[in-house]
C-alpha cells in the first residue's frame, strides 16, 4: 500500500509522556512492562523536571512500527488480541508508545496512563461485539431500560443500569435484537460503554455521576464530542496514515462529491479493533481491513442513484459486488489506494481523492484526582 507522507520530511518521536513522582512512575512502569514480557522493548528515561518519558525503542519502532504505520503489530509479535483480552492489551500499549509527535500522550500519573490503555481495551472489545440495523432516519432502543423525549433524547429509566442498557442496545448477543442506529450516534455508544466499563473499575463516583446524567439528558454529537473526547493530529499536522491504536475513533471521508449526497455515505465512523481490523457494525463478522475499508468507500460512487422522487439512494449490492472484483485483482487494488489511501481534503473540497483523516479521538483522563470529564446536568 503507497504512503503518502515521506519519511524524510516527517519526523516521528516515538514517546508517550507519563508525568508524576519519576522515581514511583518509573518502578509502577518497570514492573508493568516486566508483567507483559516487554521491559527489553521499551525505553523509559528521566526527562527534565518530574516527567518520565516512556517509548518503544528506535530499533523496535522501526520493525514494529515503520512511519508510524500500526497495523501489522499484532501480525508481527504473533498477538491474539481477539482471542486473549492480554495481548489486546500489548497491542494497545505498544501502539501508544509508537506515537508519533503530533499525539503528544501525556498523562499526570501512572495510573492515568494504565486507565488510558484500559478503556481504549474496553472500547475495541465493545466494538467488535457490536452489530446494528443502518438507519440515518430512525432510531431505536430496548423499551425495558431506554425512553425517549425529544428534548431530552434516549435516557435510562430509573433503576437500570448503564452499562447493561448499553449492551443491550448494541450487542445483540445480548439482547438478542438488532436495534436502529446511524454510525456516529453508534460510535458514542460504544464510547460510553468503554467509559462506563473502565469507570467501575477505577472511578465508582463518576459512574454514578454518569449514570445519572443519562438519566437526565443524553450528551450527543458536538457536546459529547467536547465532554468525553480529546482529538490529536490535524490537517496541518496529521497523522501517518497507517497510525492506529486499538479504541480509536476516526472517520473515512467519501472523496466522491456526487455520492457523499447519500444520507449516511458521507464519510463512515469507525473504531480501530486491533489486529489490522476496523470495525463493522453491519456486518460485525466481517470487520474492515484498512485495504477493504478504503476500496468500499471507493466503490460507493458506483453504487449512488437518484430513485424516481430525484433522492440519493445507495445500491449496496452494486458496492459489494465491485468489491469482489477489485479485491481479486492486486493491480486494480493497487490503483483505487493509489487513488483513495491519502490524506482527505478539507470539509467541502473534493480535489485529491483521499479517504484518509488527519486525526483520531480518544477519552478524556478518568482516575479519580485527575478526571478532566465534566458532565453538564449533574454535579
Amino acid at each position: 500500500m503507497a504512503q503518502t507522507l515521506n519519511p524524510s520530511n516527517h519526523t516521528f518521536d516515538f514517546h508517550c509522556r507519563g508525568v508524576g513522582v519519576p522515581q514511583a512512575a518509573r518502578n509502577s512502569m518497570l514492573a508493568h512492562l516486566d508483567a507483559l514480557g516487554l521491559r527489553d522493548d521499551v525505553r523509559v528515561t528521566d526527562a527534565s523536571g518530574a516527567q518520565l518519558v516512556v517509548a518503544l525503542s528506535e530499533e523496535r519502532a522501526a520493525a514494529w512500527a515503520p512511519f508510524g504505520d500500526t497495523t501489522s503489530l499484532a501480525r508481527k509479535l504473533g498477538l491474539d488480541p481477539i482471542g486473549k483480552p492480554e495481548d489486546l492489551e500489548r497491542e494497545t500499549l505498544l501502539a501508544m508508545l509508537a506515537a508519533p509527535r503530533v499525539c503528544g500522550f501525556n498523562y499526570p500519573s501512572f495510573e492515568e496512563f494504565l486507565a488510558a490503555v484500559r478503556v481504549r481495551c474496553h472500547i475495541a472489545s465493545a466494538a467488535r461485539r457490536t452489530q446494528l440495523a443502518f438507519d440515518t432516519v430512525e432510531a431505536e432502543r430496548p423499551a425495558d431500560c431506554w425512553a425517549y423525549d425529544e428534548e431530552r433524547g434516549f435516557t435510562i429509566l430509573p433503576g437500570k443500569s448503564l452499562i447493561t442498557s448499553l449492551q443491550k442496545a448494541t450487542q445483540p448477543d445480548v439482547s438478542g435484537k438488532l436495534y436502529s442506529f446511524s454510525c456516529y450516534r453508534a460510535t458514542e455508544y460504544v464510547i460510553l460503554l468503554g467509559i462506563a466499563q473502565t469507570l467501575a473499575e477505577i472511578n465508582p463516583p463518576l459512574l454514578d455521576r454518569l449514570q445519572r446524567q443519562w438519566q437526565a439528558k443524553a450528551v450527543m454529537s458536538g457536546p459529547f464530542h467536547d465532554v468525553f473526547l480529546v482529538e490529536f493530529g490535524a490537517m496541518n499536522d496529521p497523522l501517518p496514515p497507517g497510525y492506529y491504536v486499538p479504541g480509536d475513533r476516526l472517520w473515512f471521508r467519501n472523496p466522491d462529491e456526487p455520492s457523499s449526497n447519500v444520507p449516511g455515505y458521507e464519510g463512515s465512523w469507525v473504531f480501530y479493533l486491533g489486529g489490522g481490523e476496523f470495525s463493522n457494525f453491519w456486518k460485525r463478522d466481517q470487520h474492515y481491513t484498512l485495504t477493504t475499508k478504503c476500496v468500499e468507500i471507493y466503490h460507493w460512487r458506483h453504487g449512488a442513484y437518484r430513485d424516481a422522487a430525484g433522492q440519493w439512494q445507495m445500491d449496496e449490492s452494486v458496492v459489494e459486488a465491485r468489491m469482489r472484483e477489485t479485491l481479486a485483482d492486486p493491480d486494480e487494488v493497487e490503483r483505487v489506494l493509489q487513488q483513495v489511501f491519502r490524506l482527505r481534503d478539507p470539509q467541502g473540497v473534493y480535489a485529491e481523492g483521499g479517504c484518509i483523516d488527519s486525526s483520531r479521538e480518544c477519552p478524556r483522563r478518568l482516575c479519580p484526582a485527575t478526571s478532566d470529564i465534566v458532565l453538564p446536568d449533574v454535579a
